[in-house]
């Protein structure tokens, strides 16, 4: 499985966004069922859709997951609400924002979480951390490689954190 890590928000005690990835990558590391963990860089990027929100820290995680891609979303937002994630407004600032990319190729529509992530394929700031990870993943839908998926992005804001 991989997992996109995101946070631009402080969270309630004081930890940087990067201190929030890091502290999540931790978290669902030691999750029962997880296995093998191997994380990404660190990227910084510019809140998409653009916005006056602080840039984000975005990274990502590969994995072994034991579990259904269900009791894996309920684990990982367990993980954001513990880290004082709070839902609303989409696309709103947040303490830490927890993805799932992709499980072993499942391809579905539904239930949550629809697989592959719908939009990981148009950002720049899940597939650059992806192909540190996962070098030669191939989209389970497109057949496209992370590089070739990669590649006519822009990736010019995209910066080592």
């Amino acid at each position: 499985m991989i997992i996109a890590i995101g946070s631009n928000l402080p969270a309630d005690d004081g930890a940087s966004p990067l201190q929030n990835c890091e502290w999540a990558l931790r978290q669902v590391a030691n999750l029962a069922g997880i296995s093998g963990a191997v994380r990404s860089r660190w990227y910084s990027s510019a809140p998409w859709p653009p916005s006056a929100q602080p840039r984000y820290i975005n990274g990502a995680m590969r994995a072994a997951w034991a579990g259904s891609p269900e009791q894996l979303l309920a684990a990982l937002q367990r993980v954001e609400l513990e880290a004082g994630r709070k839902r609303g407004v989409a696309n709103a600032a947040r303490t830490l924002d927890l993805d799932i990319i992709d499980m072993n190729g499942l391809v579905r529509s539904a239930p949550d979480p629809i697989l592959p992530h719908p939009r990981a394929h148009l950002r720049a700031f899940v597939l650059a951390p992806l192909r540190d990870i996962a070098p030669s993943w191939i989209h389970p839908t497109l057949a496209k490689t992370v590089t070739k998926l990669l590649a006519p992005l822009d990736q010019t804001d995209l910066l080592p954190a």
